[in-house]
């Protein structure tokens, strides 16, 4: 049952209630599996996880979960039987709320000022975010990234603009286009053709930040979309969805840009997890003993839930 507390946030944005599904088919059949899962919607200040539910077919030997060194929850499971098919069902419900706007009152320091905190200084403090300002397995440093985000980093431009003029570059430059890359598609490769989905246009976004000596992150998630009018909505038809986070000191706190929709992420998206790049927080990986071939199907729903008054 939910909390008043609940109930209570909820009226400040929206409820979606979202489930994945992920389905393999081995052919010959899996001897043993170890698998992790990052489907576990995060809670900060934009959300609230109301309810979560892993469902794993055939059933686990062994289950578990954890919070890794992100912050960020994941769970395993374990498979010590032979099987021939494998289903992950997450689902979720989470409440969120409207983004602050990108350009907030109070962000007006430079980009060359939160460029020049990060440079390395002896004995400077620790801060957190410097983790996410050096090359990670999909984001590289090239020079590529600093000739791509150049234009959009004015000399004196305080953070968010900036940020916000790569966000823009980035999505009229580059054409989304499904099936354009692959999952393990260099970042450098996808810039150079122009062309990509959602992971790759953050992934750029990340890595002309960092290229800038900004720290910048992955975010891993989902975002409600919206049928043609006249059209019902279509279960399972929506997808995960990617975009970048810089941190900007002055409010201390990470901003959201979204490079493929070209808008700071709101309400309608939900946080599943952050890190360096997509290898970080896949939604699924694992070790499996045995299954030569296999074939993957995923289904994503997310869909809004009706406003509910809190009890008297």
């Amino acid at each position: 049952m939910r909390t008043r507390a609940a109930k209570a946030w909820a009226l400040d944005g929206m409820q979606l209630h979202i489930v994945h599904e992920t389905r393999y088919r081995y052919t010959p059949a899996v001897e043993n599996a170890h698998h992790m899962v990052y489907l576990k919607p995060a809670s900060n200040r934009a959300q609230k996880l109301l309810h979560h539910t892993l469902r794993v077919n055939p059933a686990p030997a062994q289950v578990g979960g954890a919070v890794d060194v992100y912050g960020n929850a994941r769970s395993y499971f374990s498979l010590q039987a032979a099987h021939e098919h494998l289903s992950v069902v997450a689902e979720s419900i989470v409440s969120t709320t409207a983004a602050s706007p990108l350009l907030a009152a109070g962000a007006s320091t430079s980009w060359e000022r939160v460029r020049d905190r990060f440079r390395y200084r002896a004995g400077a403090g620790y801060d957190s975010a410097s983790e996410f300002l050096f090359a990670s397995p999909y984001i590289p440093r090239d020079d590529a990234f600093i000739d791509f985000a150049q234009p959009s980093f004015v000399p004196g431009c305080p953070l968010p603009e900036a940020a916000h003029a790569l966000m823009r570059s980035i999505h009229t430059q580059m054409t989304y286009e499904s099936e354009s890359t692959e999952v393990n598609t260099p970042t450098l490769d996808a810039l150079k053709q122009g062309k990509g989905v959602c992971q790759d246009f953050a992934h750029i976004m990340v890595a002309c930040c960092r290229a800038m000596g900004l720290p910048a992150r992955y975010v891993s998630g989902y975002m409600l979309t919206h049928p043609p009018p006249g059209q019902a909505r279509l279960l399972g038809c929506d997808a995960s969805h990617a975009w970048a986070s810089v941190y900007c000191p002055d409010l201390g706190q990470w901003l959201d840009f979204d490079p493929t929709n070209d808008r700071a992420p709101g309400e309608d998206y939900v946080t599943l997890a952050t890190g360096r790049d997509f290898l970080d927080v896949s939604p699924m990986r694992g070790v499996i003993r045995g299954g030569a071939r296999h074939t993957l199907e995923v289904a994503v729903t997310v869909e809004p839930l009706p406003a509910q008054e809190p009890a008297d």
